[in-house]
């Protein structure tokens, strides 16, 4: 059934690479908290008329059901899950769903309702006059929403707005951060030629050293997904956090335009030496998270950043380029020339709107010229070097290397990285401890959406057992 080109006979044919490319788009996209545009080759396959919608009983949507399409379902319940933490509120949430429902499920309205949700919070709420406290919550909640508006923003009718929303978004976690007591503090690294954002919290200012956790963020989280996966869990605990945007994250991705790189200890080094120069800091008990595709940077860094004392993968991630489905991964070949040619004529000409906003989506934190297209609507034309770099994150070569007591999670239902959380245990020769977090206690699926509190019970109970001997 399948038909190869005589002009490209190593390449996928038109049907094959379409095939993958609309099969798994809704579950590409559904991604949500951070995966490089990660999705398992058993993925449901969604209907051509219905971006990808999936058929009952999946395990995403199933699992609880806010929107039948999987991608947004995902990104849903991390915004209700986020609740527990304050960094969310259910009935803003499920009322933003019903009218996103109500009015048609799309990237344009679900981008415009949770965009208006954000901006209503950072106003003061009518008929009274807000405390500190008031506004430090609606602002994180603020944060929250228009990170939900930023993940879909390039399938919207106003792509090019798309730094705008991302400031809009910092803008909000930065008022609350300024309204926290005490206020993190904040600096920028050395890195490169672009500083590193960083935001320092703890739990007071008595300047009493303290074990660290540095949380690392995914492929496209934002600031506000590490107070839920981690922050407020650290201060509960008398534990400082650090929080930072890292190449390809946030800031540095969308205004300095700085893509990943798979060299992360370039950038976990320097924080490591900027915490090292704190007072308040306990240097022996520096732990180093890594939330989605963080499972494999975190590790990375920490295969040559010796002075990491614990490192935890939310989940494992060894490879994310075998997170994508096969039919995109046989576009690539090893000449540039001929990878492009496939994908310029024989993928992107049939790709419906739907699976181009997923590839848009998915290769912008690898690639600064495809982000700059797709906020102008277009389609990027150069699929090789993003995806040459997607595939340069490998870490299976340096697990060796790590010393440090690790703790990987893996997640019922797994939908990005099924298999390769054990994958990273077997292959570590340190210490290690492997906990999957199940659906029996709702906290499957990828990052425990509907669960981050037990998600960072399990995590900083394996912290605190580790490092209280140090």
């Amino acid at each position: 059934m399948t038909h190869v080109s005589s002009d490209h006979p190593s390449g996928p044919g038109r049907r094959t690479a379409l095939a993958g490319l609309v099969g798994t788009a809704g579950a590409v996209l559904a991604a949500g908290c951070t995966p490089s545009g990660a999705s398992p080759a058993n993925a449901p396959t969604p209907s051509p008329t219905a971006s990808g919608s999936v058929p009952a009983g999946g395990p995403t949507p199933g699992a609880m059901t806010l929107f039948k399409d999987p991608a947004f379902n995902f990104s849903g319940l991390l915004a209700l899950g986020g609740s527990g933490y304050g960094a969310g509120e259910v009935g803003e949430v499920l009322t933003a769903v019903n009218a996103i429902n109500k009015a048609g499920l799309s990237e344009q309205t679900y981008t415009e309702t949770f965009r208006n949700l954000g901006d209503q919070l950072m106003e003061a709420p009518q008929g009274s006059k807000p405390g500190k406290e008031t506004r430090r919550f609606r602002a994180l909640r603020a944060a929250q929403y228009y990170g939900q508006a930023l993940f879909f923003v390039l399938g919207s009718d106003d792509p090019g707005s798309e730094e705008q929303l991302y400031k809009a978004g910092r803008g909000a976690w930065d008022r609350f951060c300024e309204l926290c007591d005490p206020a993190p503090v904040t600096a920028d690294v050395p890195y490169g030629r672009t500083p590193l954002p960083v935001w320092f919290f703890r739990p007071d200012t008595s300047g009493e050293r303290r074990p660290t956790v540095i949380l690392t963020n995914g492929s496209d989280g934002q600031n506000v997904d590490m107070w839920t996966y981690g922050v407020q869990a650290a201060l509960e605990r008398g534990w400082n956090a650090l929080v930072y945007d890292g190449p390809g994250q946030g800031q540095l991705l969308f205004v300095d335009r700085v893509v990943f790189t798979p060299r992360w200890e370039t950038v976990v080094t320097p924080l490591v030496d900027w915490l090292a120069a704190r007072s308040d800091v306990d240097t022996g008990k520096i732990a180093l998270t890594g939330l989605s595709m963080g499972g494999c940077l975190a590790p990375r860094a920490a295969a040559f950043e010796n002075r990491i004392a614990a490192l935890v993968a939310m989940p494992g991630v060894l490879a994310p380029w075998l997170g994508f489905p096969p039919e995109i991964r046989k576009i690539l070949t090893p000449d540039k020339a001929e990878t492009n040619d496939i994908w310029n004529k024989d993928v992107v000409p049939e790709l419906p709107p739907s699976a181009a906003a997923t590839l848009k989506k998915r290769i912008e934190p690898f690639s600064a010229p495809a982000m700059l297209d797709a906020r102008e609507g277009k389609m990027f034309t150069d699929f090789y070097t993003p995806a040459r770099l997607i595939e340069s994150l490998d870490v299976t070569s340096v697990v060796g290397r790590i010393k440090s007591s690790t703790l990987v999670l893996d997640y019922d239902d797994e939908q990005f990285y099924p298999g390769q959380p054990r994958q990273l245990f077997d292959k570590l020769t340190a210490p290690k401890d492997y906990v999957k977090l199940t659906a029996a206690t709702g906290a499957q699926l990828h990052c425990s959406p509907m669960a981050p509190q037990q998600h960072c019970e399990v995590v900083f109970d394996w912290l605190q057992e580790k490092l209280s001997g140090s």
